[in-house]
């Protein structure tokens, strides 16, 4: 019962607001729930059920087409000789290897050219000047496929290691599921809490970017291109538009992956987890920077889809752990589900990644982490009007132009 009084007036509208309040955030949690039970176990469980580089059995040497492995090197001298042993010592009948030395001012060139006179697989391009309207890898790139012979083109980088019987087990793969194009998941070397608790939550991330149930459907928009390992059926890749397609592309292995989606291709990804290896950065503060060119440039450039993510991200990853001791009731059962259902989604990435799931714990860490390098690359991009890349600095607006 209301009192006809100026207190009880006052009653009410509180009691009133408390019961609005209590009913959005239900609203709110429970959508929050309902995105990780719906959207966030469907793409993780067909994350674990992506087909396993293990799993395929070696492709024979009269099923083996020839391969180009192709990728860009700068400024490599520190990893590029353990790399270069790898990819020599792969155990595959016909394969090539062009290596671009992009500009390089350290030692990389020596190492490659001294490299190939011991190998005749190994062919090296030199660069000395950028043209106009390229970047760096993705013209390096362009200019090892021009040079190349393979009926199959693995893109990949200066720092990837390969185990030996690796393409024979993809050129496996690629046959039994009909693929125009597979990109593998493959192990980051990580080192302390920090490294795993970002990278983890990185992968959960690339799964939920990818949604691996829809990949191999070339119906479907759904993409991914992991930079270590991307392999192309030749006449695809020159179908999509090679490299001159994403000749401004600061994100160009995405990107590889969304133009032959796009074209019509068949697309896929596997776990290869014990079979491609790379370092990509050292400490938390290194993939911070290392990420700064990239960020802005996924989301194209947009600031909407900037606020989008990062409110995204805040509410669905942030959010649950931070106001659970603040809420009661059915809300705080909802947070409670959400915050759990993120951590094991995430725990399951983790062990898919090799990595222990008890880093999964520091999920809303990671999301902060994400949050933070995705205004930071923002920021320092608007601020600086463009992206230094590999040496070189690309003004905005020709970035902006070149995604179009």
């Amino acid at each position: 019962m209301v009192k006809p009084t100026g207190g009880g007036q006052f009653e009410f509208h509180l009691t009133a607001g408390a019961q609005l309040m209590h009913s959005f955030l239900l609203v709110l949690f429970g959508l929050i729930a309902f995105f990780w039970l719906t959207y966030g176990v469907r793409v993780v469980l067909s994350a674990l059920r992506l087909p396993r580089l293990r799993q395929s059995e070696p492709a024979a040497d009269a099923d083996c087409p020839s391969i180009s492995i192709l990728f860009a090197a700068r400024d490599e001298e520190e990893k590029l000789p353990e790399a270069l042993k790898a990819f020599l010592a792969l155990d595959y009948p016909n394969f090539e290897i062009m290596a671009v030395d992009d500009r390089s001012a350290d030692s990389t060139f020596r190492i490659l050219q001294e490299t190939a006179v011991k190998d005749s697989r190994l062919r090296v391009v030199r660069i000395e000047e950028l043209p106009t309207d390229w970047l760096g890898k993705p013209h390096a790139l362009q200019k090892a496929y021009e040079a190349s012979n393979g009926e199959w083109l693995l893109f990949t980088d200066a720092d990837v290691q390969l185990r030996a019987d690796t393409l024979r087990r993809a050129i496996s793969l690629v046959q039994q599921r009909k693929l125009d194009h597979l990109t593998l998941m493959c192990r980051l070397e990580m080192h302390g809490f920090w490294e795993k608790a970002t990278l983890t939550f990185f992968g959960l991330g690339l799964f939920m970017l990818a949604d691996p149930y829809r990949l191999e459907d070339s119906r479907s928009k759904s993409y991914a291109g992991v930079g270590a390992f991307q392999l192309v059926r030749r006449g695809a890749y020159e179908s999509s538009g090679t490299h001159r397609k994403l000749a401004l592309e600061v994100v160009d292995d995405m990107r590889l992956a969304r133009n032959l989606k796009r074209a019509g291709f068949r697309s896929g990804m596997g776990l290869a987890i014990e079979f491609v290896s790379v370092r990509w950065h050292v400490g938390v503060r290194n993939i911070v920077r290392g990420v700064t060119k990239n960020f802005f440039a996924a989301a194209d450039y947009s600031l909407a889809r900037v606020g989008m993510q990062s409110l995204g991200l805040l509410i669905g990853s942030v959010l649950p752990f931070l106001t659970f001791p603040f809420l009661h009731g059915g809300a705080r059962l909802l947070a409670a589900l959400a915050a759990v259902l993120a951590i094991v989604l995430e725990g399951a990435v983790a062990l898919i990644m090799d990595i222990s799931p008890l880093y999964a714990l520091a999920h809303p860490i990671g999301a902060l982490l994400f949050v933070y390098m995705l205004l930071r690359s923002t920021i320092v991009t608007l601020w600086h009007g463009g992206v230094t890349w590999r040496g070189t600095f690309y003004p905005l607006k020709e970035l902006r132009r070149g995604g179009m």
